[in-house]
This record gives structure tokens, sequence and C-alpha cells, in this order.
């Protein structure tokens, strides 16, 4: 099983807030202590945040597209096999020494042949219900000398799987010729000590395989017979007893299981390994590496074992907005800064939730109140975050402590905050730079919860909405499909002028939507939201209302 690995990660659609943000706490906690936390993502990189990145000589971000604990995850690494055509003795050896109730059986190049069932096993050598089931032995020679550690005195197509019967010679010579008369001899197995007249009547019946018990001495006679009609012997320093047990285990393995054994994948989600096993009697499967052959075996009990992903999450605390899988994961910290959502967690966690204008805020404050001074491509990280949610410090979310992070933030990265937030917003603010217009939409486009309705918002921001116009029809259509595939009541793209602050809103929802959104319609599907620049403290908390009336 590997080490736990705690990510700090921000939302799907990633902006730039949330990418620094992650990379900013990510270092924080790391120089306070915590082990093997990194930041990572849970989408791609917009150009405003590549911008960022590549400004500051930061490495990206590890990509999680999503963290749903796997098979992979959780398995013990060492496994306990056998080859298929090994005794059962030999199984027996393997369950006891290593307390294992399952074995994976292969063959030469380590494909699954079954799985061998400890409990299965018992229940068909232990407890048979007829004596036919007791006597049959389903083996050749060769694993019968193997079984018995006997010295094969001839052996005869030793290598032959057949399904053969015990018998025991411990009986008087007429009783044993009356015994065994009825039956075909090439079927028998004989077990008898150094009871000549039994060793005699089994070569001259032709028995296939006779073994003589406690390394015995054999008449050369009795062995030139034997070799005549094509009996195997063996010696076996075993009593009689012991030798008959060891027999009855001298079944090759592959023998016993069955060609419809549950099997996983390394990379299955660890809910696949749980449906499986809740619709089977077997109480366990083969896990299988990506070339089919056996990795580990995976129980019921492995379905405990903790992920060895963790999670911080920043800039959001909705499991709606997180990478996908986070419900099936311990989340530790949540450091945000918006409206809290529908979360909740088993255990007692850090929550860090304060009302200032970015994430990357939030973390600002948590350095200076460890005493921590940023170094400056950090600093830069934090500035870079800051004055992307802020909108240059334009929008209404920005507060005075914003603003006074800001300064001192640019003070440690040598930046000025003005020009360098200029720069941050040209960088990312041509629309046709994207490579689709879906990826347009998707870059930091995030879902909502308005009773019974859920809509979905993306946001961009532009130095003038020419392009916007140019570009309108487009988006509206990509809109539209984006829409009908997430089952949304409402969507939209809010486009929004940093030189002049405002916004205007392409929205698309029911008839009744014009009607009830309570902006202006300057056009079909275009709505105009003077003064608005935050998505999060002034559109969102409006749409909440408006759809939830």
């Amino acid at each position: 099983m590997k080490s736990t690995t705690t990510y700090v990660i921000g939302h799907k659609n990633p902006d730039t807030d949330s990418i620094c943000s992650a990379i900013a706490y990510a270092r924080l906690r790391s120089s306070q202590g915590v082990d093997n936390i990194e930041a990572a993502r849970a989408g791609d990189l917009n150009r405003q945040t590549e911008f960022v990145i590549d400004t500051l000589g930061v490495p990206r971000p590890k990509l999680l597209l999503d963290v749903y604990p796997r098979v992979r995850d959780v398995i013990r690494s060492e496994v306990v096999t056998i080859a298929g055509d090994a005794p059962l003795s030999k199984a027996l050896e393997l369950f006891h020494a290593h307390s294992i109730r399952l074995l994976p059986v292969l063959d030469d190049d380590r494909h699954p042949l079954g799985l061998l069932v400890l409990k299965k096993v018992s229940e068909k050598f232990l407890v048979p219900s007829l004596e036919a089931e007791i006597r049959r032995v389903t083996a050749s020679p060769d694993s019968i000398r193997q079984c018995l550690k006997a010295t094969a005195i001839n052996l005869v197509d030793e290598h032959a799987e057949e399904d053969l019967d015990l018998y025991v010679g411990a009986m008087a010579s007429a009783t044993f010729r009356e015994k065994i008369a009825p039956l075909d001899p090439r079927r028998i197995i004989l077990i008898t000590g150094d009871r000549e007249f039994i060793l005699r009547e089994g070569v001259e019946a032709g028995v296939r395989v006779l073994i003589v018990t406690g390394s015995l001495p054999i008449a050369d006679d009795i062995v030139r017979r034997g070799k005549e009609r094509g009996v195997t012997i063996l010696s076996t320093p075993f009593d009689t007893a012991t030798s008959t047990w060891l027999t009855r285990l001298a079944t090759p393995v592959r023998c016993l299981v069955r060609s419809d054994f549950l099997t996983v994948g390394l990379q299955d989600r660890l809910d696949e390994l749980r449906l499986k096993l809740m619709h089977s009697s077997d109480p366990g499967a083969v896990v299988l590496d990506g070339d089919g052959r056996v990795a580990a075996v995976a129980t019921k009990s492995t379905l405990l074992t903790p992920s060895p992903v963790k999670l911080v999450l920043v800039d959001h605390n909705e499991l709606s907005q997180a990478v996908a899988g986070a419900d099936k994961v311990e989340i530790t910290e949540v450091v945000d800064h918006h409206r809290l959502g529908n979360f909740h967690t088993d255990y007692p966690i850090r929550f860090i939730n304060q009302p200032l204008g970015s994430t990357c805020t939030v973390v600002a404050t948590l350095y200076r109140e460890a005493g921590i001074t940023p170094d400056r491509a950090t600093a830069g990280l934090m500035l870079s975050g800051l004055l992307s949610d802020t909108v240059i410090l334009k929008s209404p979310t920005t507060t005075e402590l914003d603003r006074e992070f800001a300064g001192w933030l640019g003070g440690l990265a040598g930046l000025d905050p003005q020009e360098y937030g200029q720069r941050l917003f040209s960088a990312g603010s041509a629309l046709a730079a994207y490579p689709t217009v879906r990826q347009l939409l998707l870059a930091d486009f995030k879902e909502y919860q308005a009773g019974q309705r859920s809509f979905g918002v993306g946001q961009v921001e532009v130095v003038s909405f020419h392009e916007f116009y140019a570009m309108k029809d487009a988006i509206a259509d990509s809109l539209a499909k984006l829409k009908e595939e997430r089952g949304l009541d409402a969507a939209g793209l809010l486009v929004t002028d940093i030189v002049q602050g405002t916004s205007l809103l392409l929205a698309l929802g029911g008839r009744e939507f014009p009607y009830v959104i309570g902006y202006p319609q300057i056009e079909e599907n275009v709505y105009e939201l003077k003064g608005v620049l935050s998505r999060k403290k002034q559109l969102v908390p409006h749409l909440l209302r408006v759809l939830e009336g």
C-alpha cells in the first residue's frame, strides 16, 4: 500500500486564484512540518494562469482528473501464489504459513487459472458426503510422488492426470481379492505396508499406482511383475495413515478452481470491487496488472483500507465544484472565501473561510499569522490570485485587507500591483485565444443549485466587448449544448470588461427567464449588468434568489 499524500487542490476549471492559492498554501503547510503535501489542479490552466506560472518560473501543479480510490491504492504489494501443477498439499502449507484464505493459481506466465478458496477446499476434502468422494483422487503418478516425498520404483505415464480411487490394503488376501474383483484396476491407487500378499495381488491385478509405506522393502519379483503389468510403484517414508491423507491431497490445484472467478484491474475503482464482491459468493477477487498477470488478491477487508490520498480544498467548499471523487477520500482542510455550500465531513477539520476578495488573500493572512515570510515567487503567486479575483482591486468583493496585502505581496515579489495587474489581464483577455468556444466556456465554469433548479455560469475578462459581439452566436450555440448535456435549467457566460468596470451576461434559460432575471435585455439572450464585476458576490446571489423564487 502506498504512503499517504495530501493534495492541496482548487475547483474544477481552475482560475488563477484557485491555482495560485493551492501552490502557496501547500508551500506554507510544508514549511510548517506537514509531510507529503503538494499542490495539484483539477483541470487545465487558462491563459492568464499560464502567464503567471511562466512569469514567476513556478512548476505547474500536478493534474488530477479524479481522486477516486482505486484498487492499486489499497492492496498489499506482496501476494502469495501457487503454480497450477502444484499439489493441494502445497496449497495447504501456504494457507497455514501465511495465514491466508485465498490463493491465486497461476500458469507458467503468471496469468491466473483460478482462485483457490480455503473454505471450499476444506468442505470438499474434510466434509465429503459420499464414500465415492472420499476415495476419489484426481492426480498424476508424479504429483502423488511429490506429495508423498516418495521414491519412484517404477513410473508409468507419470504426468497423465486421471480420476482414480483410493484403497488401503489392510485386510486378508481373500477379502482384498473379493473387494477389488468388480473394480477397474486401472483406476485404483493401492496403499499398503509390507503385506506381501496384498502387494502381489495388486501387481497381478495391474493397479494404476501401488504405494508402499514406511520405506519398507519390496521383493524384486514383485517389482519385476509390476513393471510387466504397467504398475507405477512408489516407496514413501510416511506411514499408511499419513500416506492415505497426503495422497488425497495430491490433486493439482488447477483441477480444483473454477473458470468464473472474480477479477479486477489495478486501475479499477474501489467502488467497482465493492460492487463485484457484493454480488458474488466469492470472498475475494484476483487483481490483475495491465498485462493480465496476477498482482494481488483483494477481499472485503481491502475495502476498509483508507485511501492514501487526502485533500485540502482551496477556493471552494462545495463537492459539486470539487475534483471528481473528492467525496470518497478524506478532506482534512478547507481554505476559501466563498459562500458555504453542502459540504460535510465525518470528522472535525480545519475550516478557514473569510469574506475577502480572494483565497490568495486568505492564504497570505495565514503566512503572516504564522510569522513566515513567503519567498519572491510565492508572494508573486498570491499577488496574482488576489489581483485576478478582485479585478485589480476594482471588484466590489475587494476589502481593505485585500488592498493592504496587495501592497505587502507586491513589495515581496518586486511587482507593482497596478502595472502587473494590467499585464495579467491582458495575457488572458483574448476570447479567440481559446482553442474552441467550448473551452472558453469551461475555462471558469461553475455550477450551482437553487432549490430544485440548477444553473451554471462561466466568466471571462476582456478589455473591450468588440470581440465578444463577433463571437456571440458561436458562444450561444455552444452554451446551449453545454446546458443540455449537463441538464441545467439555465446557463450563462459573464463577460467582464475590466477597463470599463462592467459586464454583459449571455444567458439561456426557460421561457420565463428574461422576465425574472431582473437585468435589462439589450438583445436576444444578452443582458447588461452595469457595475457588475463579481460573479461570486453580485451575480450568483442574485440568480439564486430569482431562480429559487
